[in-house]
């Protein structure tokens, strides 16, 4: 591993971990209520699917990254820690029922994954290629919640949901993880990032145009935000994991 690489890449674990524990509070406002009220487990799950599919990719059996096993390793310990503050709190029997059944159906799905990596593909140029495609995709389907705030802004002209520092940090761990990726040649790392760059961008800009306006968003709108249904889970990829904030990123 090269210096550069070394360096770059010790800085994205620092950021990302940052990023992960940006719903912190979030939690703390969980156990102080003693209930998840209407926060959704949907982020956290989909982001530990994410951190389990990079973990496969860095592993010796894909493409050994020690770096990328880390922070990833890191960042599922961190979200399983959160899904298990979330059932422990979950007063509806039905909330808990459905994270429960996501919960087991992405380690069926990551199990089903590792075994036909395992034992059906044996070139790791190949292993690389598949586990590689899937993280991208999942990595880049999880894009889909920054439009939504992004349309929030637009539509309410208040960037009160958006917070610039969670912003910033995102374009930042971006362009770290995007350096990181094209030092190493990797495609897979990169385009997630640089998505992740693109997306960062575009939030800082809208920030930039509606900055100054203090209007409050209409009561049924707040309504839905604050109860973590509006705001989307901000996922921003940092190369080699997707984190949420319900303040991603």
């Amino acid at each position: 591993m090269s210096t550069a690489k070394f360096v770059v890449g010790v800085i994205g674990n620092v950021t990302s971990i940052c990023l992960f524990f940006s719903p912190f509070t979030t939690f703390l406002k969980i156990i102080k209520l003693r209930s998840t009220e209407e926060y959704s487990a949907v982020p956290y799950v989909a982001t530990l699917l994410n951190c389990f599919l990079w973990l496969l990719y860095g592993s010796p059996f894909v493409k050994w990254g020690v770096l990328v096993v880390t922070i990833n390793g890191a960042g599922a310990f961190i979200e399983l820690f959160y899904l298990c503050i979330y059932l422990a709190y979950s007063k509806d029997r039905r909330t808990r029922r459905n994270a429960v059944l996501m919960i087991t159906a992405i380690v069926i799905f990551f199990v089903a994954v590792l075994l036909i990596n395992l034992l059906g593909i044996h070139r790791h140029s190949k292993r690389q290629t598949v586990v590689g495609i899937l993280c991208v995709i999942i990595g880049t389907s999880m894009y889909v919640s920054p439009l939504t705030i992004m349309k929030t802004v637009i539509t309410t002209k208040s960037t009160e949901f958006m917070p610039l520092p969670l912003s910033v940090f995102n374009l930042l761990n971006g362009i770290i993880w995007t350096t990181y990726a094209l030092i190493d040649h990797d495609l897979y790392i990169t385009i997630p990032n640089a998505l992740g760059v693109f997306f960062a961008l575009c939030q800082l800009t809208l920030y930039g145009c509606f900055c100054g306006n203090t209007i409050r968003m209409p009561t049924e709108i707040t309504e839905v935000t604050e109860n973590g249904k509006g705001v989307p889970p901000d996922v921003m990829s940092v190369g080699t994991a997707q984190f949420q904030n319900h303040a991603e990123v």
